[in-house]
């Protein structure tokens, strides 16, 4: 079998690593993304030059949320109190 080179992972799989990472133990938490914006000319020659917008990711975290949704999880259920923790 061919050796992967790219491996992904839900929002939820993501949200539970960092829970366990933090060593959090209650509450409902989710991803928070904060990106950036920058804008620059871009193209194949300075001919053909357009104005593009750049948008990095500056940051990944962990926000308290309301509810479980698609980018959140239940603290208590993905790293309930005495489970090992991995810090």
């Amino acid at each position: 079998m061919a050796e992967a080179s790219q491996i992904s992972f839900s929002y939820k799989e993501i949200a539970e690593v960092l829970i366990k990472k933090q060593g959090i133990h209650k509450g409902i938490w989710g991803l928070f993304i904060k990106f950036g914006i920058a804008a620059s000319n871009v193209g194949p020659t300075d001919e053909d030059l357009k104005p593009a917008a750049i948008i990095p990711v500056l940051e990944i975290g962990l926000q308290k949320m309301e509810k479980v949704t698609s980018i959140s999880v239940d603290a208590a259920i993905v790293n309930p109190k005495g489970a090992r923790d991995t810090t």
